[in-house]
């Protein structure tokens, strides 16, 4: 299997951008989620330019602190959570990743020891 195919056919939108907000890459998934915005022909602009305020301005915040933002979202009836986290190399923070998974509306949850 090639190294990132199971990336690629995960069915949860990834999308990888550095520190500028340039979108490096992203899976299948995202490419058809943001199909209406350019799908793969994002790669290589800025995430920004995709997001009105208030979220531009939350957005810009989240690669200067380089903090994790996690929350859930509707959107044409399914429900979404959405995680968007730093990344690093070698120690460093180069970038952050957002994934953005279908949730059901009623979930359970454990408590485990």
């Amino acid at each position: 299997m090639n190294k990132n195919q199971w990336i690629d056919e995960f069915p949860v939108q990834i999308t990888v951008s550095d520190l500028d907000g340039i979108i490096l890459d992203m899976n299948d998934a995202a490419a058809e989620g943001y199909a209406a915005d350019g799908g793969r022909k994002l790669i290589g602009s800025n995430m920004l330019g995709c997001h009105p305020e208030p979220a531009r301005t939350k957005t810009v915040q989240l690669l200067e602190s380089k903090q994790k933002n996690v929350y859930t979202i509707e959107k044409n009836g399914v429900k979404k959570l959405v995680y968007q986290s730093p990344f690093y190399q070698d120690g460093k923070c180069v970038g952050f990743v957002e994934m953005v998974m279908e949730i059901p509306w009623e979930m359970p949850h454990f408590i485990r020891k």
